[in-house]
């Protein structure tokens, strides 16, 4: 079984989002989490656009529920994902040696804009990218 690590900041938008886009694509085969680099919305619900966005592409983020990352967690996943390069920056600064290897980008050569603090149309293609992207670990386009 793989086991993906998704990472933006806040794990509040793009990593939630990712991880069940990549769970239900990904089927019995995966085992999907996800994670921010801050704690600032730890135990919480994700946000409510991107629950929106979420919802209109038949997604169910309503479970979701905040976590900041470990390095318990990077030992954990087979591959880590960062929806950015600052976020991939900051993975590579706190990771063991061990782990560097299993660091990417989500989009392979760009990043997931982070849609915080814009209109629902930012959060809608948040969305289609990260879905899209799924392709991109799993070997096959989206349903």
């Amino acid at each position: 079984m793989r086991k993906l690590l998704t990472v933006c900041l806040g794990n509040h938008c793009r990593s939630p989002f990712a991880q069940i886009a990549l769970a239900r694509r990904g089927g019995t085969d995966m085992d999907v989490r996800s994670a921010g680099l801050i704690g600032k919305w730890q135990d919480q619900p994700a946000s409510e656009s991107m629950v929106k966005a979420a919802r209109r592409l038949g997604y169910d983020l309503t479970g979701h529920r905040g976590q900041q990352i470990t390095l318990h967690m990077l030992h954990w996943a087979d591959t880590v994902l960062a929806m950015d390069t600052t976020v991939l920056e900051t993975l590579r600064a706190i990771c063991t040696h061990a782990d560097e290897h299993k660091l990417a980008l989500y989009l392979g050569d760009r990043d997931v804009p982070d849609p915080m603090g814009q209109d629902d149309a930012a959060f809608n293609h948040c969305a289609v990218l990260i879905e899209a992207g799924t392709a991109l670990h799993l070997g096959r386009p989206p349903r």
